[in-house]
């Protein structure tokens, strides 16, 4: 009974939150600061999601090798988003490269 009154509450505030913002639309106005913050949300909650992943994919601990297509993988991708900033083709590459390490380099060794 508690794990539905906590999942109730939480999706009652996650309403109450965006049922505000639609229904006050225009008239909320957020100062410059707070604007120009929120536009950080996106980048930073993907890299909350994807960095443990990549360096801990057992999470057992930081695997710090090049036995890891995760961390490989997505060392490659910040690469190549370094360098062409194409959403698209830094996905690609990403997942390429996870795929050929854990597929052929791995498997080699």
């Amino acid at each position: 009974m508690n794990y539905v009154l906590l999942i109730g509450g939480m999706a009652l505030i996650t309403w109450l939150i965006r049922a505000t913002v639609f229904v006050l639309g225009e008239r909320l106005v957020f100062a410059p600061l707070v604007r120009t913050a929120l536009g950080f949300v996106p980048v930073t909650v993907l890299t909350a999601i994807i960095v443990p992943m990549a360096v801990s994919p057992h999470g057992a601990g930081a695997e710090l090798s090049w036995r890891n297509p995760q961390l490989v993988g997505a060392l490659a991708a910040v690469a190549v988003s370094a360098l062409t900033r194409r959403p698209l083709l830094t996905i690609a590459v990403g997942l390429a490269v996870f795929f050929v390490w854990q597929g052929i380099v791995l498997k080699s060794w």
